[in-house]
């Protein structure tokens, strides 16, 4: 009877513990992109929750375009779906100086200062920093060094659009699954147009004005467009106007593009064996340059915020020092090898010989990055800042406009006139509405 009495005290004991456990245990909810180096942080789950007992992590993994919508929502209503959230340099600061999110706190190790500076600079607004970036990019050229070796064509360190085109139109071989050239099509201010704001300040153009006139109906928007699509129809691959970043990955792994420009952050996947059945083949040079240099590349991180209307603030401040971390880097190090960590954020993981040692591409991104001038990215002087964004409230709904139009005239259903024209109508209604002018 006693030794009854005892295992039902135990078990009462054991059992309360248990609830008690749980009942400590806090989940966060992460929204996120469904890109390659976020997928990473998600199988390393157990590791945090190993170092963290009290904390679950929960996912919600989405598109990008889907991301943006539900996270720019969810902010903007403080609906706290999300006690963490992925976003980036455009929302960042709007969204800290309106005081929609919490201030980032770093911890006593995380040393703050090992942030490349634009990068920092871009995540914080009245001094403060409101994001954590996860990693970084700019964007530039990779591309078949095979190839460019089998039909005697070469790009410099440095190439123009009007190479990139002549290289496309040597390599491009249909017949056998081979595109000259792969680039985004998808309709969306961070899809498609995030490449084709570059190739418009590289042209010679920009968004506005210094009135806040909207320049999309301009010659040098003209000239840029018709550039893109000339080059996409006659050497693209088949569906562009559906492929963004992770689709030109694939197809880019694949051996299916002969030069693909896009995100910086891509050369660890393209360079990765594991990953690419042509990381032995690739070579990389800058993203090309038309009119001007200014403006050529892009600017952006991907970095994790917390919301204003979280009631986990302690738990998410935990979550994303860890997740932004030098420690991090060492354990994607550890797990998947120096190739597969996240760039763009730290300068001291481009330092470090290991990563050196695998990386072909890293000093290149390291110096576009630094390169970048979000204060100074057209020919004609602009009131805004940002590179392949206008870092004001209105852009959203702008660049999603101008970006459909354009999405449409590379599928064949409106001109690059028609497309421009109705762009121009959209951007002047929005900044009307804003008040910019009357």
């Amino acid at each position: 009877m006693m030794y009854r009495k005892t295992r039902i005290a135990l078990c009462f004991a054991l059992c309360t513990a248990g609830a008690a456990q749980a009942a400590s245990t806090t989940e966060l909810v992460i929204a996120t992109v469904n890109n390659r180096q976020m997928i990473e942080m998600q199988k390393l789950t157990p590791q945090f929750e190993k170092s963290h007992p009290d904390i679950k992590l929960k996912w919600v993994t989405l598109e990008e375009g889907a991301l943006r919508q539900r996270v720019t929502t969810d902010i903007a209503t403080q609906g706290g779906q999300f006690d963490v959230m992925t976003i980036g340099m455009y929302e960042t600061p709007i969204w800290g100086k309106k005081g929609w999110l919490k201030e980032f706190k770093p911890d006593a190790g995380y040393d703050v200062d090992d942030l490349l500076a634009p990068i920092r600079a871009g995540l914080s607004a009245n001094g403060k920093l409101y994001a954590a970036p996860f990693y970084g990019e700019s964007s530039f050229t990779m591309y078949r060094a095979d190839l460019a070796q089998a039909v005697g064509a070469s790009l410099p360190e440095q190439p123009t659009w009007e190479q990139i085109r002549a290289f496309a139109a040597k390599v491009h071989n249909p017949g056998k699954g081979l595109y000259g050239v792969c680039l985004r099509g998808k309709p969306g201010w961070g899809d498609n147009m995030a490449l084709l704001s570059t190739m418009v300040n590289t042209f010679g153009g920009q968004w506005f004005d210094m009135g806040w006139k909207p320049q999309v109906d301009s010659k040098a928007w003209h000239d840029a467009i018709s550039f893109y699509l000339d080059l996409m129809k006659k050497y693209g691959p088949p569906g562009a106007s559906a492929n963004s970043f992770n689709e030109n990955l694939a197809l880019f792994a694949e051996g299916k593009c002969g030069v693909w420009v896009d995100a910086t952050s891509a050369g660890t996947s393209v360079a990765d064996p594991k990953f690419s059945k042509v990381a032995d083949k690739v070579a990389f040079a800058k993203a090309p340059i038309a009119v001007t240099p200014k403006g050529a590349s892009w600017l952006w991180a991907w970095a994790l915020a917390i919301p204003g209307a979280t009631k986990k603030e302690e738990q998410a401040q935990r979550f994303i020092n860890w997740a932004t971390s030098r420690d991090y880097v060492q354990l994607v190090a550890k797990e998947s090898g120096w190739i597969a960590v996240p760039t763009g954020n730290r300068a001291s993981t481009y330092d470090r010989a290991e990563y050196q040692q695998v990386s072909r591409f890293g000093q290149m991104e390291r110096k576009a990055i630094l390169a970048a001038n979000p204060d100074d990215q057209t020919l004609p002087k602009s009131p805004y800042t940002g590179v392949q964004f206008a870092a004001i409230a209105e852009f959203q709904a702008i660049g999603l406009a101008v970006g459909q139009q354009l999405g449409a005239a590379l599928a064949g259903k409106v001109s690059v006139a028609q497309a421009l024209k109705t762009g121009q109508t959209a951007a002047d209604r929005e900044m009307r509405k804003g008040g910019y002018y009357k």
